[in-house]
């Protein structure tokens, strides 16, 4: 980064309408543009997500480091940098704006770290075991991009939420 400019932490969430962020590991909906979106929006910065996030891709994602945050001392995975708190886990990328990927627990450790979310609003209540409480005031909506549902695609938003102050 040039000398003076700060980091951006963004965290990338996609949350449905009651709070859920995930079920059984995974996302409780198949949305292709959040996708394609996820991919744009990390495509080049490194990663922080916990152990759980990172076993649920089942791969390295081309492109990005793998910054894993985990609280086990042993854990290890070929591609992965483990981190076993906030600020190791953003040491490890010190020039560099870094995107915050999940689980629950890494997003709040991260949130007051975090300069930027970009949320997928899910329009729908969905099933899931992974919660997520809506974001506070310290927030405010710099960006929207609505999308109606198609199909088995359930309505879904594009919002871009900055801190405010």
């Amino acid at each position: 980064m040039a000398k003076g400019m700060t980091r951006r932490v963004t965290a990338i969430v996609a949350r449905a309408a009651n709070g859920t962020i995930g079920r059984d590991g995974g996302l409780p909906w198949r949305i292709p543009a959040d996708l394609k979106r996820f991919k744009a929006l990390t495509g080049d910065r490194p990663m922080i997500m916990g152990r759980k996030t990172f076993e649920s891709l089942g791969r390295l994602l081309p492109g990005r480091r793998h910054i894993v945050l985990t609280r086990s001392r042993t854990w290890q995975a070929d591609g992965a940098e483990v981190a076993h708190d906030a600020n190791e886990a953003l040491d490890l990328a010190p020039n560099s704006d870094v995107s915050v990927i999940g689980g629950a627990q890494v997003y709040d450790l991260l949130l007051p770290h975090t300069t930027r979310i970009e949320l997928t609003e899910v329009h729908a209540d969905m099933a899931g075991d992974t919660f997520m409480e809506p974001f506070g005031p310290e927030w405010r909506e710099v960006r929207r991009e609505d999308h109606a549902a198609e199909g088995d695609t359930p309505a879904f938003s594009f919002v871009t939420l900055e801190r405010a102050g």
